[in-house]
């Protein structure tokens, strides 16, 4: 039985991105708008939050934007407007940031860790493979690293699939960085929602089985086993 009570999806913004992100190598004359998205979940046994979204502080200052955001993988910097912060968004629910008990990272990305400053009192579950890759000496000199490196930071470190409850699952799925994860959330209504995260993008790559988009060179893995794992998961319900 499912533990889950509802899930809200949280519009954080959207990233300004050429198509071939997403579909590799194919339709590169056209720029998407794609969502930036966590996941926030009431359970029984407290709230639970996957990703947590772009810090809109590093948008403030037009030029530093730029330089942070901006190369051959995106053509302008991201888009968060006042509706998109976390904050707001949760206050609307009736949520505050000290109400969350446990976040999930599906990887380390500032689209998907950006605003975990706001939730050091929570713990905090990341795959091992990921970690490791996170804290390495190569990426330590990540512009974004300081998001992660706080050493207050209450860290939960988890290898393969994994279940925190009943009505969640978490999904190793390779490919896009070493230790990606996707979850599986069951409804009250015995609904299931697979949340892929960047594991892939469109529904149609999905339903074609096509790789997709930028991939982690040091895991050797492509989108399309993340895709074959999440379709099994699929199929296991």
């Amino acid at each position: 039985m499912t533990e889950v009570r509802k899930l809200y999806i949280l519009l954080c913004g959207y990233e300004i991105l050429p198509k071939t992100v997403s579909t590799r190598d194919r339709g590169a004359r056209f720029v998407l708008a794609e969502p930036i998205c966590a996941y926030l979940l009431e359970t029984s046994q407290g709230w639970v939050l996957f990703d947590t979204g772009l810090d809109s502080r590093n948008l403030r200052d037009p030029g530093e934007s730029q330089e942070l955001f901006v190369s051959d993988m995106m053509p302008a910097p991201p888009l968060i407007l006042p509706e998109h912060e976390i904050v707001a968004q949760m206050s609307a629910i009736g949520v505050a940031p000290s109400d969350i008990g446990h976040v999930v990272l599906s990887h380390v990305h500032a689209d998907h860790t950006g605003n975990l400053h706001l939730f050091r009192h929570a713990r905090v579950s990341i795959q091992r493979l990921e970690h490791e890759f996170a804290f390495s000496e190569a990426q330590r000199g990540n512009r974004f690293f300081r998001e992660i490196a706080a050493p207050d930071i209450d860290w939960h470190i988890v290898e393969g699939d994994w279940r925190p409850m009943p009505g969640i699952e978490l999904i190793l799925t390779r490919g896009h960085r070493p230790g990606h994860q996707s979850m599986t959330v069951t409804l009250p209504s015995g609904a299931t929602k697979i949340i892929t995260a960047d594991a892939g993008d469109l529904p149609r790559e999905f339903r074609r089985g096509n790789p997709a988009g930028r991939q982690c060179r040091r895991c050797g893995r492509t989108r399309q086993h993340s895709s074959r794992q999440t379709h099994r998961q699929r199929d296991r319900r």
